[in-house]
């Protein structure tokens, strides 16, 4: 931060128990990845996808010469789309600068200046609101949480990382992100390919990951990712996982996780943007409030995780999640048994019970966790495991295929960016507490009708009417 003073815009956190709730304020910060890395004066140490070979000519020397610059709230808003709204936070999708362009953003909450806030939501609830109608198809708005490391690893970086937290480092998740510019205070550098979409390097960051709300306005899933170790874990080659390597279910984390997709798993009436000729029982048009409870075998906080459950409230209604109708697979929420009945229904190797299942992700939660909240689209996969058909090139009625409506056509982060520049996505009435604290009221919305440019590109022969 030697240019620009980092500000954390604020965010409140309704802590509650049984009296109520209370309103506290904490605040938020960009990821480091997104940074300005400099050398302390004016010359980028990564520029165009590359590192500077002067600067950095090795991982620990590029740490010691590099740095990561501030950004304050009017930059948040004005560079990466990041806006405090009061209750929440809005992230924008295309943000343009004199400098160039920025796509989606990350952003963690923080319990002080230098220190992330950790939850544990063993045996807990945590409930946010969402507004998905400016989210189209192959866009992700994503609020989810990490096992990183409280102080973003300075502790552990023996020195080597002084950004810590308070600038955003020490990301990391289950899908083991080999884009990660510093990983336990060195730079990614050996093996550096600038020509990859995202540039990558050797090294991937790992942790257990437990996606609560994974949606566009089409399609959502919630989704546990556990892992055999613990905290984060700087991987190299076969622990990675790395798809392009074959290795996926070779790694050290879950990375398909057991994920809760209502279309996936038959109802395709569920969630989707209600509108003349399309109904649905949760209406991405509107705000909808999200509830999550993560329930243990004895009703305590020290019990295994046995359950994951969901519910919604749209328009002061209460709405039960969407259940399986998927022969052989039962219920309405993640249990240990559902996941295998899905696994095995639809083909899948269970990597999620070879990873430790719901008795490993509980332990992550216990451990305490960050929460991230995020706006990106997918160069990998164009999104289609979300919300279209994936693999794209399975046979027609291959089960677990067919995970949304949208077309596998039009989830490229080129045709996005150009066709829905305006993409946003709101969190906010953030609330955590015991199980059944955390609903107060209802959330509002507007009303039907025909919609607008944010609901193009389902595949319309496949609309309920």
């Amino acid at each position: 931060g030697t240019h620009v003073a980092e500000e954390h815009p604020e965010m409140p956190l309704w802590e509650c128990d049984a009296s109520g709730c209370t309103k506290e304020t904490k605040s938020i910060v960009l990821d480091a990845n997104w940074r300005w890395i400099h050398n302390g004066q004016y010359t980028n140490c990564y520029k165009d996808g590359d590192w500077d070979k002067t600067l950095c000519p090795d991982p620990e020397t590029c740490a010691r010469n590099c740095y990561l610059d501030g950004s304050g709230v009017r930059e948040y808003a004005s560079t990466y789309g990041i806006k405090a709204n009061g209750n929440g936070l809005t992230l924008d999708f295309v943000t343009d600068t004199e400098y160039g362009s920025n796509y989606g953003s990350r952003v963690y909450m923080m319990d002080n200046e230098r220190e992330y806030k950790m939850f544990k939501l063993k045996n807990r609830e945590f409930t946010l609101t969402v507004d998905m109608a400016r989210m189209p198809c192959g866009l992700n708005g994503a609020v989810y949480f990490v096992e990183m490391e409280q102080d973003g690893g300075t502790a552990s970086s023996g020195g080597a990382n002084q950004a810590g937290a308070m600038y955003g480092t020490g990301y990391c998740d289950a899908q083991c992100p080999h884009d990660m510019k510093f990983i336990n205070g060195e730079a990614n550098t050996i093996d550096w390919n600038a020509t990859s979409d995202p540039p990558i390097g050797k090294y991937g960051s790992c942790c257990a990951e437990m996606d609560i709300w994974e949606a566009n306005s089409r399609a959502t899933a919630y989704t546990p990712h556990p892992c055999s170790i613990t905290g984060l874990h700087r991987c190299e080659g076969t622990e990675c996982g790395d798809n392009d390597k074959d290795e996926r279910y070779d790694g050290v984390c879950d990375k398909d996780g057991c994920d809760f997709n209502s279309w996936r798993l038959g109802n395709h009436t569920y969630y989707g943007r209600k509108v003349a000729g399309a109904d649905f029982v949760v209406d991405s048009k509107k705000k909808l409030t999200v509830v999550t409870q993560f329930i243990t075998h004895d009703g305590t906080d020290t019990g295994d995780l046995v359950d994951i459950k969901r519910f919604y409230v749209q328009d002061g209604k209460t709405i039960e999640n969407s259940y399986s109708s998927i022969a052989g697979v039962t219920g309405n929420s993640v249990t240990d048994e559902l996941c295998s009945e899905m696994k095995d229904a639809f083909g899948d190797i269970n990597d999620f019970k070879r990873k430790g299942g719901l008795k490993a992700m509980g332990e992550a939660l216990d451990r305490g966790m960050v929460l991230v909240m995020s706006l990106w689209d997918d160069s990998l996969a164009n999104m289609l495991w979300l919300d279209s058909r994936y693999p794209p090139d399975a046979p027609e009625g291959t089960p677990g295929v067919d995970r949304g409506p949208c077309f596998t056509d039009t989830g490229s982060p080129a045709y996005l960016r150009k066709k829905f520049p305006t993409a946003s996505v709101t969190y906010s009435d953030i609330k955590v507490g015991p199980i059944g604290t955390t609903l107060q009221s209802g959330s509002g919305g507007n009303g039907e009708g025909d919609d607008d440019e944010f609901g193009g590109n389902r595949r319309l022969d496949e609309v309920l009417v």
